[in-house]
């Protein structure tokens, strides 16, 4: 694609943090957004006012505002033909919009696009905290939205929330991959280590300062477990007030602009594939095709190889996460996977960390490297959507694209096992994870079974017992694979070892 007025490029970054001494009175999600898109604008060197499309990543933190759309463009002085919110906040929703945006400009639809989002939960956490006078009352955002409705057999069985689930991952492909509880801790602690470390170096990031290895495994009361075998600081930090935008725009209207050359940041085609959103209706646990599709898809799209990237950013809610896409990607062990600093160290803005690691690429782009891959993930290890960006023409690009590869990875799913929700009988472990309370003790735990006819199925874990919950976790044995007994209790069934 040689058409300048169908070449998509970033022209424009910003990012805010907000943390004022009393959180509640930081500002809102739309606070924040104006605030991130004003930055983009001054980078830029252009008016809101000339956008032609405004697309908004979905925020939880004030969700009774209600659609942004118009309240955004009034506050940034736009009107732009094109002005949407995304459906559902999402991890990978940033990657798509951009790619929306990228397929827009390459149709000649629009010449100068934005898309931003923000969350604030600190903000709405002071609030809650107020309106409780001054109670100590736990606020979970991210539990509630996930469980609104009547509870599933999933969430019956403590699957409610993505910390609840993602250990399922982590414990299966530590298994898969022949680790050990302490190879597979050791290789989490070391990326999330340097996630801190980049975090410290990056004026947009939430937590600025460095924890080594070491500390990243102490277990304590500052590091408290969350869910078997995440502490705190393995998990995505939702308590920040952070907003990111971008503006994209033609080549051919960034040159009219008068827009440097030097300051613009190519994007590249992009791909995206899905879990079921069940995640009871996953064909393993040890891996997943979507994800695989995604990223390689992404790299033949654009005709190149990890060979060809300079940095990228590996999403990063939970260690299983940039575990899997590394090894697909075949990115180094010793490259950080990450120029935000991740979602513990960089914040968890919910769905918006994509627009913060989308501004740090092009940042990093203006000033050294040549290309970098964004690898985005959302919802209960379910949406991935990957894209290129590079400071140099992407000659394998071209928009629009139709960047749904979903065909693509059915072909590669396997079977998906039949779910059974009353068995008893023997079983053996595909998965499982123990909840911790905010005390540090465990509280609950679940094993998800095979029956020796391949259904699946649940069961509790008794945290009581106390030979039960060291097999599951001193790292002695590795329980995946290991055989048991399902047996009918009073309420649900129970696992029991052989």
């Amino acid at each position: 694609m040689t058409d300048p007025e169908r070449i998509p490029v970033i022209i424009g970054v910003g990012q805010v943090n907000d943390r004022p001494e009393d959180p509640d009175q930081g500002l809102d999600s739309l606070g924040l957004m104006v605030a991130a898109l004003k930055l983009a604008g001054e980078d830029a060197g252009v008016s809101l006012a000339d956008l032609d499309s405004l697309a908004i990543v979905d925020q939880i933190s004030f969700h009774h505002l209600g659609k942004l759309c118009e309240p955004l463009a009034a506050a940034i002085g736009a009107n732009p033909a094109i002005n949407y919110q995304s459906a559902a906040p999402h991890g990978d929703t940033p990657v798509r919009l951009l790619n929306e945006a990228a397929n827009r400009i390459g149709s000649g639809e629009v010449k100068l696009a934005a898309i931003v989002g923000a969350e604030a939960l600190r903000t709405a956490a002071g609030r809650a905290a107020k309106a409780a006078s001054g109670e100590d009352k736990s606020y979970n955002a991210v539990r509630q939205v996930a469980t609104r409705r009547e509870p599933n057999y999933a969430q019956k069985h403590g699957l409610a929330a993505p910390v609840d689930v993602y250990p399922l991952y982590e414990n299966a492909t530590r298994a898969a991959w022949g680790q050990s509880l302490e190879e597979a801790q050791a290789e989490s602690a070391e990326i999330w280590s340097r996630f801190s470390q980049v975090a410290a170096a990056n004026d947009g990031a939430w937590i600025r300062k460095p924890v080594s290895p070491a500390d990243m495994l102490r277990v304590d009361e500052r590091n408290r477990p969350i869910a078997f075998p995440y502490s705190k600081l393995m998990v995505a930090n939702s308590s920040v007030n952070q907003g990111a935008g971008f503006i994209v725009a033609s080549l051919a209207e960034a040159r009219r602009r008068g827009i440097a050359e030097d300051r613009l940041i190519y994007v590249g085609m992009g791909a995206a594939a899905k879990e079921p959103p069940s995640i009871l209706a996953r064909d393993r646990y040890d891996g997943s095709v979507s994800m695989e599709t995604s990223i390689t898809r992404t790299l033949a799209l654009n005709a190149m190889t990890v060979d060809d990237f300079d940095c990228v950013e590996l999403y990063s809610c939970f260690p299983c996460v940039p575990k899997m896409a590394r090894r697909i990607l075949g990115w180094p062990w010793d490259r950080p996977v990450s120029l935000f600093g991740g979602l513990t160290f960089g914040g968890g803005p919910i769905a918006n960390y994509m627009s913060h690691a989308v501004v740090s690429m092009v940042q990093k782009l203006r000033s050294e490297g040549r290309y970098g891959f964004l690898f985005a993930n959302g919802g209960f290890a379910t949406d991935n959507h990957c894209i290129v960006l590079g400071n140099a023409p992407i000659a394998a690009a071209s928009f629009p694209q139709d960047f749904d590869y979903q065909a693509e990875a059915e072909e590669k799913r396997g079977t998906v096992p039949e779910l059974v929700e009353d068995y008893a009988g023997p079983a053996t472990i595909e998965s499982y994870t123990v909840f911790y309370g905010r005390d540090g003790a465990p509280k609950a735990g679940v094993v998800v079974a095979r029956t020796p006819g391949g259904e699946r199925t649940l069961a509790h874990v008794d945290v009581s017992d106390a030979a039960m919950l060291a097999f599951l976790t001193d790292g002695t044995r590795e329980p995946v694979g290991t055989a048991g007994q399902i047996v009918a209790l009073d309420e649900g069934y129970g696992w029991r070892a052989t």
